[in-house]
């Protein structure tokens, strides 16, 4: 069973940045493709951000341009810098970890912007 420990979050004013990591254990295949997702109260989990096994990127329309994800190979992490955080960027941040059948999930770190 792979784990997933997310951290970084915290409390940040709006404009700010916090970077979030997520390490994997025990180790897994770089063939993973890995992700954040997000779930604010009341709402659905969405996407976030993605980095295949290639190191391809994909983002949500709301973060392009601000958020960036990267993985380490070698660190078995990914991360998510964000920038230019926004109230509406507080929810509960869930890294993610897909391959083939396998999908695994962190237990989730909070960030809160306030205004």
């Amino acid at each position: 069973q792979v784990q997933l420990v997310e951290s970084g979050g915290g409390l940040v004013q709006a404009g700010g940045s916090l970077r979030l990591s997520c390490a994997a254990s025990p180790s897994i295949s770089r063939l993973y493709a890995m992700g954040w997702y997000r779930q604010a109260p009341g709402k659905q989990r969405e996407l976030v951000a993605t980095i295949t096994s290639g190191g391809s990127t994909n983002y949500a329309d709301s973060v392009k341009g601000r958020f960036t994800i990267s993985r380490d190979n070698a660190k078995n992490t990914v991360y998510l810098q964000m920038n230019g955080l926004k109230p509406e960027d507080t929810a509960v941040y869930y890294c993610n970890a897909r391959f083939s059948v396998f999908n695994f999930w962190g237990q989730g770190t909070q960030v809160t912007v306030s205004s």
